[in-house]
C-alpha cells in the first residue's frame, strides 16, 4: 500500500495545484473518488457537474446526486439531448468523440460560471489499452485527466475508495447506454429505454456486473461468468427470456465469453 497512498499524494498534489476544479461526476467508481479526492484537496472550491441525459439510467444520476448532497460540495446538472448533436444518433465509430466533444464543451461553459480554474475528468490507466475516441476530445479541450496522470489504475482506485470508506469501491463498472449498441445501428430514445428497462430487470435479480447489448431485434447479454448458475438456476432463464422479450426483443440471448468492458469495438 506505500507505493498507492504514494500515487495518491501526487494526486493530491496535481489536484491542488489547479486551486479550483469542477469534477465530471457520474456517480461510478473513477469520478466518485475523483470527486472525492478533489474535495479533500480544494475544499470549496470544487463543483460537481453531472449530465442528464437518456444514455443514463435514473438510478445512476439518483445516486449521484445523494452522494454529491453527502459530500456537501456544489452539485450542477445540465440537460443535454446527445440525440440532437449532429452525427451521434447515426452512431459512427467515433461517436464517443462527437459526444464528449459536446459535453465537455459545454461542461467548461458551465465551469467558467463558478470560476473552476480546471474541468477533470475519471479516466484511469486502464482506459488507455481500449479504443477511446472520445479522449481525443478531452485532449482538444484540454481536459483534466488527474487519476490517468497520477498512474492510478481503476483496481488501485477501487482499493483505495475502499480504505476512505466510498460506497462505489465495489460498484460495477457502468458505460453510457450508446455503449451497447453496434456501430452503424441507430440511436433512439426507445431503444435506450429498451436496454435501460432490461438492465434494470438484472440488477433487481441480483445480478451484479450487467451488460444488454442490442443487436437489431436480439438482446445479447453479458455477465460475469460467475453469476452464469444465477441465471440458469430454477425458472430464471424462463422469466429473463419472458420479461425481456415483452421490451420489444424477440430474441434473449446469453454471451458464453461474459462480461467485458468495450465488446462492442471488436467489430472495428
Amino acid at each position: 500500500m506505500d507505493e498507492l497512498h504514494k500515487k495518491y499524494s501526487a494526486l493530491s498534489e496535481r489536484l491542488s495545484s489547479f486551486k479550483s476544479a469542477a469534477v465530471a461526476f457520474s456517480g461510478g467508481v473513477d469520478s466518485t473518488f475523483l470527486l472525492k479526492a478533489a474535495h479533500d484537496a480544494l475544499g470549496e472550491n470544487v463543483t460537481a457537474i453531472t449530465v442528464r441525459s437518456c444514455l443514463f439510467p435514473v438510478r445512476e444520476m439518483d445516486e449521484a446526486a445523494d452522494f454529491a448532497k453527502k459530500l456537501g460540495v456544489r452539485h450542477i446538472i445540465i440537460d443535454i439531448d446527445e440525440l440532437s448533436i449532429p452525427g451521434f444518433k447515426e452512431n459512427p465509430p467515433d461517436r464517443c468523440y462527437i459526444c464528449k466533444r459536446e459535453l465537455f464543451t459545454k461542461m467548461k461553459t458551465e465551469a467558467r460560471k463558478f470560476g473552476a480554474k480546471a474541468v477533470l475528468e475519471g479516466s484511469n490507466t486502464d482506459d488507455m489499452n481500449d479504443y477511446r475516441p472520445g479522449m481525443t476530445a478531452i485532449k482538444e479541450l484540454d481536459i483534466k485527466s488527474p487519476l490517468r496522470d497520477s498512474g492510478l489504475s481503476k483496481a488501485e482506485i477501487r482499493a483505495l475508495s475502499r480504505e476512505m470508506g466510498l460506497p462505489t469501491w465495489q460498484k460495477p463498472s457502468f458505460a453510457c447506454l450508446a455503449s451497447r449498441f453496434v456501430y452503424g445501428e441507430e440511436i433512439t430514445k426507445e431503444k435506450l429505454a429498451k436496454i435501460e428497462r432490461a438492465e434494470a430487470l438484472l440488477l433487481d435479480m441480483g445480478f451484479k456486473q450487467v451488460r444488454v447489448r442490442l443487436h437489431g431485434d436480439i438482446a445479447r447479454i453479458e455477465l460475469e461468468p460467475s453469476q452464469f448458475p444465477l441465471l440458469l438456476s430454477e425458472d430464471t432463464p424462463e422469466r429473463i427470456n419472458r420479461e425481456i422479450k415483452t421490451l420489444g426483443f424477440k430474441y434473449v440471448t446469453l454471451d458464453l465469453g461474459g462480461y467485458k468492458t468495450g465488446s462492442m469495438n471488436k467489430t472495428i
